[in-house]
């Protein structure tokens, strides 16, 4: 069954990254820095090089591929909850090539800013904390 909860908006905060941050560490910092333990995370952009995951089911483990040179962000969705008490981002991100082929899948750390805009939106509500998920093998919220 469905756990959901109510939460309500806490503050929205627009900004950019700088040219060869790393994306998922630059949005965590800013997480962290301004205390957002619970929240939504969106960009657009560009970045030079792109390291994404692929959640393998059947093996309960990340597979991760590299893409090397320039794509765009067509679009950058995630949430902000705790792990171990910290603020963990957890995002997904589309790419594009100079074709328009897109490649996409979980961010992870390595992938470089070529520039990026933001918005995080910041929730008041109850604690959404991450632990190991027996069923999946994924760090779920434990609601």
């Amino acid at each position: 069954m469905a756990a959901i909860h109510n939460v309500t908006s806490g503050g929205l905060w627009m900004g950019r990254l700088s040219r060869g941050d790393d994306l998922l560490g630059a949005i965590s910092v800013i997480c962290r820095e301004r205390d957002i333990r619970l929240g939504r995370v969106e960009a657009i952009g560009a970045v030079e090089r792109a390291v994404l995951g692929y959640y393998r089911q059947q093996k309960r483990e990340y597979e991760f591929f590299t893409l090397d040179g320039p794509h765009e962000i067509t679009s950058l969705a995630g949430n902000v909850s705790l792990r171990d008490g910290e603020p963990m981002v957890h995002a997904h991100v589309t790419l594009s090539d100079e074709k328009g082929n897109v490649r996409g899948g979980h961010l992870a750390p390595g992938t470089i800013v070529f520039a990026c805009e933001l918005v995080i939106e910041a929730f008041r509500g109850p604690a959404f904390n991450r632990g190991l998920d027996d069923e999946t093998g994924l760090p779920l919220w434990e609601l």
